[in-house]
């Protein structure tokens, strides 16, 4: 285990390299330049003469009159002591604001996730149990309504229904917690952001959820049909000790290989979710970023989101040999 652990994480390197350049091509290519924003903020575009001169000094200030390889070469060097540049926006390092915003972001993932598996591998279960049957063809159809539901209108009618003056108004729609909380006892202060997150951690956890548990419900139908899940229920077992003990093990592997894909959804709904909710997190952060075409702030963001996917992945490769003693991680 420790060997293979070593080499899928120096696996990472290589596979990192990669997708930073092809993100780094796709930035840098986009159309817009923070050159224009910046000299169009300061009004500063007078006459053509004074203007292109404004604009090749900026361009030399801030690096881009480099070449595009030339720079990305610059950029992976500062990366190789975890130095991510200045933001063009207000000159603060990057890396401060990122460990700013990334405890907020993975704080709303982790409970995301948890909330997906904790609810659709039940559903999953109960649906493949309970096959044709009146309860799975109605969980069946509210799973699939969910799944073609996009997260930011979700979000939008949430805000108007369940957080307007006008209808309910039972959840806070901006924001990790209410003014002042800061002076608050521990225990109310945490119930006051839980109570902040519902409706930003329900957009993010449905659509994963009504897609896992239908991959929970087609394992769990291929597990019970083979023949040591009959094996166990001839030998007189009952049935909840034939799913959860013989069948549910096997039939978590295809979940499994899903975490390494809801990982990189989620950080990418992220930047529409606490957009739209006000919430000061990463995803929030790289959604202005992308808006101002501040590339350094811009790679920054995508460089961690592409981290944690690739730790995802091992996490997977690891939880394959948990759930299965057959796999060996050799």
């Amino acid at each position: 285990m420790k060997a293979y652990l070593i080499r899928r994480f120096l696996l990472i390197i290589p596979a990192f390299i990669g997708i930073s350049l092809i993100t780094f091509l796709i930035v840098q290519l986009a159309p817009g330049s923070p050159v224009y924003l910046k000299l169009r903020q300061a009004e500063s575009m007078r006459s053509d003469t004074a203007s292109e001169k404004i604009i090749e000094e900026t361009k030399k200030l801030y690096g881009l009159d480099k070449p595009i390889m030339t720079r990305y070469a610059i950029w992976l060097g500062r990366l190789a002591v975890l130095d991510f540049g200045k933001s063009y926006k207000d000159q603060r390092p990057v890396r401060d604001k990122i460990l700013e915003t990334l405890p907020v972001t993975l704080q709303i993932e982790i409970i995301s996730i948890f909330l997906v598996y904790l609810i659709s591998i039940p559903l999953g279960v109960y649906s493949a149990t309970h096959q044709y049957s009146l309860g799975d063809k109605i969980t069946t159809i509210f799973l699939f309504i969910l799944y073609s539901l996009p997260s930011f209108w979700v979000a939008m009618l949430m805000i108007v229904f369940l957080g307007s003056e006008r209808f309910l108004n039972i959840f806070p729609i901006n924001g990790l917690n209410s003014f002042g909380a800061t002076d608050w006892p521990w225990y109310k202060w945490l119930a006051d952001r839980a109570w902040h997150l519902v409706l930003p951690v329900t957009c993010l956890t449905y659509g994963g959820l009504a897609g896992l548990s239908r991959f929970a419900r087609a394992g769990m139908i291929d597990v019970i049909r083979q023949d040591y899940v009959r094996t166990a229920r001839a030998y007189g077992f009952s049935e909840k000790i034939v799913i959860f003990k013989y069948a549910m093990r096997n039939s978590l592997i295809p979940i499994i290989t899903l975490l390494a894909t809801l990982l990189p959804s989620l950080i990418a709904g992220s930047f529409i979710i606490e957009t739209i909710f006000s919430i000061p997190g990463m995803g929030r952060l790289g959604y202005e970023a992308l808006m101002s075409r501040d590339y350094p702030l811009v790679m920054g963001v995508l460089s961690i989101s592409a981290f944690l996917t690739l730790i995802g992945l091992i996490l997977s490769d690891v939880m394959y040999a948990i759930v299965d003693p057959r796999i060996k991680l050799q």
